[in-house]
């Protein structure tokens, strides 16, 4: 059995008491950054992990090995179009499908999700990995708009679907009222498929070009068609946002819009 001089045994004790030192360090800041979250969001937690987790870009999650927020955002996505169609639907009782579907459309795109965020400044508290950090990940409106759906759903599973429709109600009804006054941010793939589809004809459908970059930070390249001939392309860090685009490049083709 080996001898142990003193300095050693302190040399194996010390590290250990700094790390339990730093540990209670980093918990402390943890848990004050999710009180913050929570006041800015306007809801306290049950479960914090389910905030966290939604405050989880999947940069940080790849760098730091944690669960991203994705599976969250998957699920408020529908939580979110759910709570937004029936709301319109008691609501506006006598507008027809067609202009319900719009205005939900324009409701849950990425670029109204974005301004909703900014009333909770939610940029600020998502987790981001160093790379998508430094190249302006917190100011992208497709990362924004995902980490929104993935706190809904959060709080949905924390709270219930009665206290999540309340929350996101209060939040958009400004948007919701904009929207159906006729304002608010275009939908362009709605827009474009009006003006081309008749009957049978005037077939549109998108299909991706390109792909680059690393998970975290792709890029996509998207081609619209309309009948199966290609009309124009678009780029952006989501494929709703390259769609989006592609279809404002034919309507600005065709003078329907600047």
């Amino acid at each position: 059995m080996p001898q142990w001089a003193p300095s050693m045994l302190f040399i194996c004790i010390a590290p250990k008491s700094e790390a339990v030192s730093l540990f209670g360090a980093v918990h402390i800041r943890k848990e004050l950054k999710m009180n913050n979250a929570e006041k800015n969001i306007g809801y306290t937690f049950k479960n914090v992990k389910l905030l966290e987790t939604a405050l989880t870009h999947s940069s940080y999650a790849n760098e730091c090995r944690k669960e991203s927020n994705e599976r969250l955002e998957f699920l408020g996505d529908s939580v979110l179009s759910i709570i937004i169609s029936d709301y319109l639907f008691k609501h506006l009782k006598n507008i027809n499908e067609g202009w319900l579907s719009k205005y939900r459309a324009t409701l849950v795109c990425e670029q109204s999700l974005n301004e909703v965020a900014k009333k909770i400044n939610l940029s600020s508290l998502i987790r981001l990995g160093k790379g998508e950090e430094l190249t302006g990940g917190r100011k992208r409106a497709s990362i924004v708009s995902d980490a929104f759906e993935a706190v809904i759903a959060a709080i949905y599973i924390d709270a219930g679907m009665e206290f999540v429709r309340k929350w996101v109600i209060d939040l958009m009804r400004d948007a919701i009222d904009i929207v159906v006054s006729g304002h608010g941010y275009a939908d362009y793939k709605t827009m474009l498929q009006e003006v081309f589809q008749t009957g049978t004809t005037g077939k549109v459908t998108y299909r991706i070009v390109s792909e680059t970059g690393q998970d975290h930070n792709k890029t996509f390249e998207v081609e619209v068609l309309v009948d199966d001939m290609p009309k124009a392309r678009g780029v952006g860090h989501s494929k709703k946002e390259a769609e989006q685009n592609a279809a404002h490049a034919v309507l600005k083709a065709i003078g329907k819009v600047l």
